[in-house]
């Protein structure tokens, strides 16, 4: 493979990453919505935001669908981020509706 190809080989599957990220991008939002949703819900109900057990639902859920090739440990990482970030998102929604 000359350095021509393999540049050319490289710009290619770089389009792909950047439109996977688009779409990895678009359900984060996704989900995002719908943990809005489910604030909304904890709020009236004097629920906690925090839900160890639920937590572990999902991780478990996640784990049970990873076909590869990220590992067991890649995923959770990943996924104690996002859900990390979707508490954030409902208690800074909480905190603005409380302000205003």
């Amino acid at each position: 493979m000359t350095n021509e190809e393999a540049q050319a080989a490289l710009d290619l599957l770089r389009k792909s990453v950047d439109e996977v990220d688009l779409r990895i991008l678009e359900l984060l939002n996704q989900r995002a919505k719908v943990v809005e949703k489910i604030g909304d819900i904890k709020k009236v109900a004097a629920l906690p935001i925090y839900e160890p057990k639920r937590e572990d639902m999902v991780f478990q859920n996640v784990l049970s669908g990873n076909g590869g090739p990220l590992s067991a440990g890649a995923v959770r990482r990943l996924f104690e981020r996002i859900i990390d970030e979707m508490r954030t998102l409902q208690r800074e929604r909480m905190a603005k509706e409380k302000a205003q």
